[in-house]
């Protein structure tokens, strides 16, 4: 007997100006069922590029990341969905992978767990806290839905996640001067999900724990393995956490709701 049919997968594809990179990452969900792109307004030739692949296309104002897909989602067409982001693509065998898990799938899985390789300048770091980095990006549209974070939100589900072996390819800091442009914004929504939790600037943050973090990636978690790639990283996150807390104290400071742009 054959194998049984999988059921028909929508990718959910958010997108802003990044006709650089999104070739990549349709070539290799272009064997879904369906691949719907929910766009921020793009001016460069990304949709262009979306349309080639025969991509569904809606637009809307852009919020977060997590009220971006949660907007979109209910407009997939299928069951399953499979989140993938313009810096992201799947790795071989990720396709058969998750067509054979999903031909088998028991009802009570309600999701997909798969690692993530994040490459720096190209390359793929092992160390650090970098690898596994599991992700939750195939579920049950019916029953997931993405947690309410400024930043960093990630697919909640009720059910059981299972896990797949094949890995997303991330393209997380293609080079310095990207990875600066970034900066400035996330470290903005990690400040406004501090002050949305309700948490105050600490001094001990602001001046310790940035050298914490350092050392504990660097060291404990054997960024160094990574010789200067892993260097870099490992540097990045703890100036990252600095700026996140001086963007709180800074709304503390000046009384503010937001942090300003």
């Amino acid at each position: 007997m054959g194998q049984n049919p999988r059921p028909a997968i929508s990718v959910l594809l958010p997108t802003y100006n990044a006709a650089g990179l999104v070739r990549e990452t349709l070539q290799s969900v272009s064997w879904a069922d369906e691949i719907l792109v929910v766009d921020s307004f793009s001016s460069d030739g990304t949709l262009e590029i979306c349309r080639e692949f025969g991509a569904r296309i809606i637009q809307h104002e852009y919020a977060n990341s997590a009220r971006q897909k949660n907007w979109a989602l209910p407009q997939c067409t299928h069951e399953w969905v499979l989140q993938i982001d313009t810096d992201e693509a799947l790795e071989v065998g990720l396709q058969d992978e998750i067509a054979a898990r999903l031909a088998e799938v028991p009802p009570e899985v309600d999701a997909f767990r798969m690692p993530r390789k994040n490459h720096v300048l190209g390359k793929w770091l092992r160390h650090g806290g970098l690898y596994p980095d599991p992700q939750v990006r195939l579920f049950r549209k019916e029953r997931g839905q993405w947690t309410d974070r400024e930043v960093h939100a990630y697919v909640a589900v009720p059910g059981e996640v299972s896990e797949l072996q094949g890995a997303l390819l991330h393209q997380g800091m293609p080079s310095i001067s990207k990875q600066l442009a970034n900066l400035n914004r996330y470290t903005r929504y990690e400040a406004d999900e501090l002050a949305k939790q309700d948490r105050p600037f600490s001094a001990y943050r602001l001046l310790l724990h940035p050298w914490v973090v350092f050392a504990y990636r660097y060291f404990w978690q054997q960024g160094f393995r990574d010789g200067w790639r892993g260097l870099l990283f490992c540097a990045y996150t703890a100036i990252y956490t600095f700026l996140v807390w001086a963007k709180r104290w800074e709304m503390q400071e000046l009384n503010l709701d937001h942090s300003p742009k």
